[in-house]
């Protein structure tokens, strides 16, 4: 039975799929007369996407792109409830300006604890934290809890409120960042008797393939789903085959439920087959946007593990930790003969005596751009050594040796201000919950859709068909697409260009890109896209924009204003002069 939220949020949008048969689903209005079903809301709006652009829906100059106003205006027509949502811009506006200096920010994934506002005002209650090393394995920290402070209390309860997870059912557990949860479960999971580990991601992951890594040297046998080419959809029918296989020791489920990567939607119905055949399951909530839990009845799909990350500050500041959320009942049955893992991972949140206040501003590319903000990162205070983290640009840690005596005496004095009251105000989770999860998800689905629809229109000048300059791998325009998107870039001849250098120019025009590697793909037959260092991996690699609820129309107009730019075939040997021009270094191609 779905709950009335999302019976509610079913026919506020006239459209939503069913999350447990994957099926479009409507209920008839209040007034008796029967509402536009699901299908025909849905197709009307990928036409409407598709005609977004009109009469222009192919660009061959960069030069030829309407304006960013005459942009905007058509974007209003086409998605015309996305005014409803400029709250989040005035949320913008005033807690994150700094993504406003001239900064568009693709490449984080997970949920930002404060805004850029919060840290910089140091006459508020401080909102920051570090956090210490536990040295203690997960059964111990299950059963014992280890002392928490009020200061960590406070981070738990906001932080489940904000997951939709009642504390009556799951044990929630610090750790220092995505891989070390991943690595933790894998190190405290019983391979020895259920051996099997599989997983459902379409690309690659750091904290996955950690987690493969430690189960196979512990007995385990790991399989994955496959996805077709080029909409990277599951397999569906060997996945089937792989969660029903008539082996008795079934094992670990893991699937993210959306890819961070392609902004592929994954089906609810493949946690309780998984269930329904006895396998324990992990559900990966990092990829899930902000208030997506809501739409999730864990009591019905009940998954046994779940793991999301948090970090400071949306487009800086990128350090904080993640969350692995236990079943109670899990805890008992599976792991209770897990006291000889090691346990390393496991963290304490402890407040920051005398924050150092940030900067008024931010220089471009400072510390926003290269690389996937997908693994905040901490700092750990060894048996040695007190670690004192500067908060202001979100440095490394820097330890010096002390006498027992102080580290005894910082105790005491750490210990004191982590039992002292705190006021703990996560203001971006506070901000996504007052915009909440209809705002957002109409807000972010018409910006992604509309992204795709312009990417694609993009074709090179003189070839007879008009080759496409991008590319899109996964989902293209879908009402009910994850809201990033895997793409490459492709010059005049049709050669991929490396999306390692797009990243780079992108960067340089202070746009901020990820880079992926799609994996586990069955290819129908030969693509010219990927190169034979990739078919041996059945992969390829691939530029990733994410969009979060702060994303704005301006962002995504200046990513596809900076990929019509390759339309010149010019374009790279400019950008290379110009480099030299100003005394740097050659781009490494």
């Amino acid at each position: 039975m779905q709950s009335p939220w999302l019976r509610e949020a079913c026919c506020s949008s006239g459209c939503c799929p069913n999350p447990f048969l994957g099926l479009p689903e409507c209920e008839a209005s209040t007034s008796g007369t029967p509402s536009k079903s699901a299908a025909a809301s849905r197709y009307e709006f990928e036409l409407s996407t598709a005609a977004s652009l009109y009469p222009n829906s192919h660009f061959t100059n960069h030069e030829s792109l309407p304006s960013l106003e005459e942009s905007f205006a058509c974007f209003n027509k086409v998605y015309p409830q996305y005014s409803q949502t400029d709250q989040a811009d005035k949320i913008r506006a005033l807690e994150y300006h700094h993504l406003s200096l001239n900064i568009a920010c693709f490449d984080y994934i997970g949920h930002g604890l404060f805004s850029f506002s919060q840290l910089q005002n140091h006459l508020l209650p401080s909102p920051f934290f570090d956090i210490s090393c536990k040295s203690v394995d997960l059964n111990s920290q299950l059963l014992f809890g280890g002392g928490e402070t009020e200061f960590q209390s406070g981070f738990r309860k906001r932080i489940m409120g904000f997951m939709n997870i009642s504390e009556a059912d799951y044990t929630m557990v610090f750790t220092a960042n995505q891989v070390s949860a991943f690595k933790l479960l894998a190190d405290s999971y019983p391979f020895q008797t259920s051996q099997n580990l599989l997983t459902v991601y379409d690309h690659q992951s750091e904290a996955v393939e950690v987690m493969i890594e430690r189960s196979k040297k512990r007995g385990a046998t790991a399989m994955s789903a496959c996805f077709s080419w080029p909409n990277l959809q599951i397999q569906a029918e060997k996945l089937r085959r792989k969660i029903a296989s008539k082996s008795k020791r079934r094992g670990l489920f893991v699937i993210p439920l959306q890819s961070r990567v392609t902004g592929s939607r994954y089906s609810y119905t493949w946690l309780s087959l998984a269930r329904e055949n006895g396998w324990h399951v992990l559900l990966d909530a990092s990829a899930l946007g902000a208030k997506e839990m809501e739409t999730l009845g864990l009591s019905l799909f009940d998954p046994d593990f779940l793991i999301c990350s948090f970090f400071k500050v949306f487009g800086e500041i990128p350090s904080g930790f993640c969350c692995l959320f236990i079943k109670k009942s899990a805890a008992a049955s599976v792991l209770k003969d897990s006291g000889t893992a090691t346990g390393v991972g496991i963290v304490n949140i402890v407040p920051v005596s005398k924050p150092t206040p940030i900067p008024g501003s931010i220089s471009a590319g400072s510390t926003i751009g290269s690389k996937q903000k997908e693994d905040p990162i901490g700092s750990f205070s060894g048996p040695l050594s007190i670690s004192i983290q500067h908060s202001n640009q979100g440095t490394k840690a820097k330890s010096k040796s002390l006498s027992f005596s102080e580290i005894e005496e910082a105790a005491t004095i750490e210990s004191g201000i982590a039992n002292a009251p705190q006021n703990i105000e996560c203001r971006a989770l506070d901000h996504a919950d007052s915009l909440g999860l209809l705002l957002i998800s109409t807000r972010t689905r018409s910006l992604i859709n509309w992204l795709v629809n312009a990417l694609m229109s993009l074709r090179h000048p003189h070839s007879e068909n008009g080759i496409a300059a991008v590319r899109i791998y996964g989902p293209k325009i879908m009402f009910d697409r994850g809201s990033a998107v895997a793409f490459n870039v492709f010059d005049w001849k049709g050669e991929r260009i490396y999306p390692a250098l797009v990243q780079k120019l992108a960067d340089r025009n202070n746009i901020s890109l990820s880079i992926g590697y799609l994996q586990h793909i069955l290819f129908a037959d030969k693509h010219e896209e990927v190169k034979e260092k990739d078919k041996l991996q059945a992969g390829i690699s691939v530029v990733t924009a994410s969009l979060g609820f702060l994303t704005s129309f301006e962002d995504i107009y200046r990513l596809w204003a900076f990929v019509s730019r390759f339309l010149d075939a010019d374009f790279l040997e400019k950008e290379k002069w110009r480099y030299k021009a100003i005394n740097q270094k050659t781009i490494e191609i």
